[in-house]
């Protein structure tokens, strides 16, 4: 299979950086978030996580895909996919009280633009994500509107993912 790309972009910053699939790692995850692109959402910036940014959606497989390629520890440029059962995120400590309820699922696309990230959350423990894309070009770019929207805030802001071409 040739190699895969998407256009991850903050829209009203204008930034757009370009990720390449990692099918051979993540195949089944790769293939649920390319069929079901174009995506984009609200973009939060993690409080726990350090130097993420994510949109959240509904679920848009046929069937959840399984852990695959995992990390606790994602690096710069890494793309993670994360579901969550409305039970985990809907509580006024993670500010989704008003649009997540108990008895849902979401799926969580992160960026991670910068270094010394952990995967730990003090209410569940450890959250491995699937490592699915790896940005290719733009991330330096993208780091810098990252931390601004972290400085700033993420009021107006679209986190999109699309297939490049």
């Amino acid at each position: 299979m040739a190699d895969r790309y998407i256009e991850v972009s903050l829209v009203r910053r204008a930034i757009t950086c370009t990720a390449r699939l990692l099918d051979d790692r993540a195949p089944i995850t790769c293939a649920a978030v390319w069929d079901a692109l174009p995506l984009g959402g609200d973009v939060y910036h993690a409080k726990y996580a350090r130097n993420e940014i994510y949109a959240l959606f509904p679920p848009f497989a046929a069937s959840e895909p399984p852990l695959e390629n995992p990390t606790v520890t994602p690096i710069p440029g890494d793309l993670c996919y994360f579901a969550f059962a409305g039970a985990e995120l809907g509580t006024k400590a993670y500010g989704y009280d008003r649009e997540v309820r108990p008895g849902t699922t979401l799926v969580d696309l992160a960026l991670f633009y910068e270094r010394n990230n952990l995967l730990l959350n003090g209410d569940v423990g450890w959250v491995p994500g699937t490592v699915w894309g790896r940005i290719t070009e733009g991330l330096e770019a993208m780091a810098e509107a990252c931390n601004d929207l972290w400085r700033t805030g993420a009021a107006g802001e679209t986190l999109s993912f699309r297939r490049a071409g």
